[in-house]
Order: structure tokens, then sequence, then C-alpha cells
């Protein structure tokens, strides 16, 4: 038996297998009901011509998305069914260069690296453990313990999508992390350290990202906590094993990384604003959930440019006008692009933002290890 209603049946779904409650409300277009031992089914009428249907979801990725942003781990990716892609994918190799330049700085700040074949070397092996095996491993134990989040964020991401299974993550972390913690301990042999200071620079950042990512410390769902993890992982820890590597790792140099580190906060709450979906529903308290985009922007870029003109003052006070002044010039174009890009639409220009102005960030960095050193 079949009716025409005009009525419909709106349902609400606690989750995708179960129907907690019906009710009914007036609409403008009719449906078919029809019953069959004591099967409902509902068919809506095909919409007019002029009506607007809706459009496919902002998060879904192109159709022609970039092969060269998948093997990069950055949004706008292909879709990939090589697995040795998508681990390459997991590792995210686009955050391996501030690992890698903080490396060149702690050992510009060292004052004792050479240009000679045995340094080099040791550089290559150390920016390996930092950025390819440590960040590596970082990044891919965040993502599974993001799977939830991005399944909400990002569901074509590699996790959630399905295209790696469970244990060939797991897997993947193991190996990276001891590969990590390998070759921190071959260059503490290498550089005739008596104390293993790399091998215990590395156990502790791997310890770092471990309680970053996971429960039930899990500090990301700090936003002020978890970004100042975040921040000194990309800054103070490479700096500190490289300026290990070649020399002695002071206490002023771990004070002003620290320092130098509030701006890497400030650059971590930037990856904050196209999650605010997933880390709402997940109750994650970034700091564009806490305080709303608005004031978080504002946050973001306070971080940073009052972080490096801190470090400016503190050069100068130092006596070192001319790194100073160097510092204060490279602020300036971080500024320029804050206002044209990241304050304007922080979720829109977030990629733009990073690429123009980070790197006048990073060789702020170099200027202040090149200062150090002196």
């Amino acid at each position: 038996m079949s009716s025409v209603l005009n009525t419909v049946l709106s349902t609400r779904l606690s989750n995708v297998k179960s129907i907690n409650r019906v009710r009914t409300r007036p609409v403008l277009s009719p449906v078919s009901v029809s019953f069959s031992r004591r099967r409902l089914t509902v068919r809506a009428q095909e919409p007019n011509a002029n009506e607007v249907k809706p459009q496919a979801p902002d998060k879904a990725p192109a159709a022609s998305g970039s092969s060269f942003n998948q093997l990069l781990g950055i949004k706008g990716a292909a879709q990939e069914t090589n697995k040795w892609k998508i681990r390459l994918q997991l590792t995210k190799p686009v955050t391996w260069p501030p690992l890698i330049w903080g490396i060149v700085c702690g050992a510009a700040a060292s004052g004792n690296f050479h240009w000679n074949l045995e340094d080099v070397a040791k550089s290559i092996v150390c920016m390996i453990m930092s950025g390819p095996c440590l960040t590596g491993y970082t990044q891919t134990i965040n993502d599974w313990y993001d799977r939830e989040i991005d399944a909400i964020n990002e569901p074509y991401r590699p996790i959630p999508s399905g295209a790696i299974s469970e244990n060939e993550v797991i897997t993947q972390i193991w190996v990276l992390l001891l590969a990590g913690l390998g070759l921190a301990g071959l260059l503490d042999v290498w550089a005739g350290h008596d104390f293993p200071t790399i091998f215990w620079l590395a156990v502790g950042g791997s310890l770092l990202s471990y309680i970053y990512s996971a429960p039930p410390l899990k500090l990301k769902q700090n936003g002020w906590i978890g970004n100042f993890a975040l921040g000194a992982s990309y800054i103070s820890l490479p700096w500190w094993a490289g300026q290990a590597l070649f020399g002695t790792l002071t206490p002023d140099i771990i004070v002003l990384t620290l320092l130098y580190s509030i701006a890497g906060l400030g650059i971590a709450i930037v990856n904050d604003f196209k999650s605010v979906e997933g880390d709402r529903a997940m109750g994650l308290q970034s700091l564009p959930v806490a305080f709303g985009p608005e004031t978080a922007k504002w946050i973001c870029v306070g971080a940073i440019d009052i972080t490096q003109i801190s470090v400016a003052g503190y050069l100068l006070g130092a006596g070192k006008p001319y790194y100073a002044l160097a510092l204060l010039a490279l602020i300036v174009p971080q500024i320029v692009f804050q206002f044209q890009y990241f304050l304007k639409d922080p979720i829109k220009y977030d990629v733009k933002y990073q690429a123009s102005a980070q790197p006048f960030l990073i060789l702020g960095l170099l200027v202040t290890a090149l200062a150090t050193s002196h």
C-alpha cells in the first residue's frame, strides 16, 4: 500500500548504525512512503531544476590532487595507493626543514664547526636523525592518535581512509624511533662524549612527542602547553643537538632557545585554525577553540613578534648591536605578511603565510646563533 503525504519524517542519528527518535515537520516537497512487511522506505521526490543542490564539502580533496603535495604530506594531496609513498606522507617531509635548520643553528652557535668532510658528515647524520627519523616518528604517532579527529577534519588522510593498516602504522612508528635513537648514540660515540648528551636529548624529545599526542597526558589538549612543547621540539631540541655535537651546551643557550620556542608556539597555533571543527568535537582546547579564531590569531602573531623583538633586545644588551639590528630587519617582512595574509584569513592563507614569513624567522634564528658564537 502506498500514499502521498505532505509531511516528512525527520530522523536524527546518534551514530551511523542506530536511530534514536523520529519526528515530523512540514516541508515544501512531498515524499513517497511505502510499507512492506514492517519495513519503512522513504523516497524523496526529485528536486526541481531551479532548486539549489548541495555542494561537496570544502574539506574533500580535489580529484586532481597534487602528487607533490602527497609526498610532502600537506593538504591538496592526491590519493595514493603506493604503500611507500603513503609511509612517506605520514612522516610529513614538509616539517623536516625546521629541524634540519635547527641543527645548522646549533652547529653555528658552537663556534667549532669546520667545513671539512668529517664535520659535514656529522651534520648530515644529525639532520637525518632529527628530520626523517625522529620528526617522522613524531608526525606518524601524531596522525595515529589523531585518527578520530582526522576522520572529521581530513577523512581522506591515509589512516582514517584505510589506505594503510594499523599494523603498518605501528611498525613504522617503532622503526623510525629506534633508528633515530640509534643514530643519536652513534653521534655521541663519534663526538667522543663521555656522557651521551645527544642520545638523551633524543630520548627526551621522543618522550615529549609521545605525551604530546597520546593519552592520558596528551599535551595538545591544552593549547598553551601543547603548542609550547611543539615549539621547543622544533627550535630548542635540534639546536641543542647541533651545539652538543660540535661544542658545549651551556645554560644561557638553553634559556635563549626556550625563549625562542615561544615564537614556535605562535607558529604551532597557525596550524590549529584548520582543525577547529574536529578539535571542538573531540574536546581539545586549542587556542582557536578556547579563545575563538579572532583572538587566537592575535595571540599567534604576538607570540611570534614579541619573542623575536625580545631576543633582539637581549642581543643589544649583550653588546651585539649589529646582530640585533639584523634580527629586527628580519622581523619587519614577517609583520607585513601577517597583515597581508594571516590576519585577513588564517584558514585560507595559512600555507601562503608560512611560506612567505617563515624564511625570515629561520634566518633570524641563524643570526641569533651566529651572535652567540662570537
